[in-house]
């Protein structure tokens, strides 16, 4: 009698670790298939239009972000020129997949604006279909908000994108210390970072580039150039530009490449 009451009790003991086994089992089997199952491939969206893409997006449970717009001679405007994540990448829904649209090869001239104050440059420019980017200012004896100096310059051809920055005079402080504005292009940012310190003023922005390589099916590869790529995290622009003065303090914003 009690070597058939222990059996019982083994018996209910090993019942019971199997199904705590088997749970245990299906939670984990659950789990993985709830992780991988909201995971999806990024689709190739160059040479689609932005609609077409974001509806290829969409369809993954992606969302989609115009994050840039570059001119191109090669890939038609409205079109995706280049897109990150990469196609064929895994990533989790809901994800956001940054795209640059293409504009086309450029049209329209960069006026010039030097000389002129802020508002009507800026409208001029939204007329042309022409971006603000950066605005630093720089103290002088002149009037202040006045255009002294833009990037791109004026009439300037191959520009890779509608955005024109702009150096503005501003009062000048007779109390602030001045320095001559070092370059910083070609620099990494940590090595930016130090030599606008040395030059008493800091980095307060930084605008990300990217160098688009993608091209639509179908179409011509871009002949490869015959200087050296630039690598990443490096800066291709700054205002205020290389040589001109600024004071203790100033706020210097760059563009890096990634």
């Amino acid at each position: 009698m009690k070597i058939s009451t222990i059996n019982r009790f083994f018996n209910i003991l090993l019942g019971g670790m199997a199904m705590l086994a088997v749970a245990l089992i299906s939670a984990f089997l659950s789990m993985r298939l709830a992780i991988h199952g909201r995971e999806v491939e990024v689709p190739n969206l160059a040479g689609l239009t932005i609609a077409e893409a974001s509806q290829s997006a969409s369809s993954k449970g992606l969302n989609l972000n115009v994050e840039n717009r570059f001119y191109s001679n090669n890939i038609a405007p409205g079109d995706v020129l280049a897109q990150s994540p990469a196609s064929g990448a895994t990533v989790r829904r809901e994800w956001t997949v940054r795209v640059t649209e293409s504009l086309g090869p450029q049209k329209v001239t960069v006026p010039d604006l030097i000389g002129q104050t802020e508002r009507p440059a800026s409208i001029l420019m939204r007329r042309l279909s022409l971006d603000l980017g950066t605005v630093a200012q720089l103290p002088t004896d002149t009037e202040p908000g006045v255009v002294l100096a833009q990037t791109p310059t004026p009439n300037a051809s191959g520009i890779d994108r509608p955005r024109v920055s702009l150096l503005l005079s501003a009062p000048e402080d007779p109390d602030a210390t001045a320095y001559v504005m070092p370059s910083l292009t070609g620099l990494t940012l940590t090595t930016a970072a130090y030599r606008a310190a040395a030059a008493g003023v800091h980095i307060a922005s930084i605008e990300d580039v990217n160098l688009p390589t993608l091209t639509a099916p179908g179409t011509p590869a871009t002949p490869a150039p015959t200087s050296a790529p630039v690598p990443p995290g490096t800066v291709v622009d700054q205002t205020p530009l290389a040589g001109y003065r600024v004071v203790k303090g100033e706020a210097v914003h760059i563009t890096l490449t990634h």
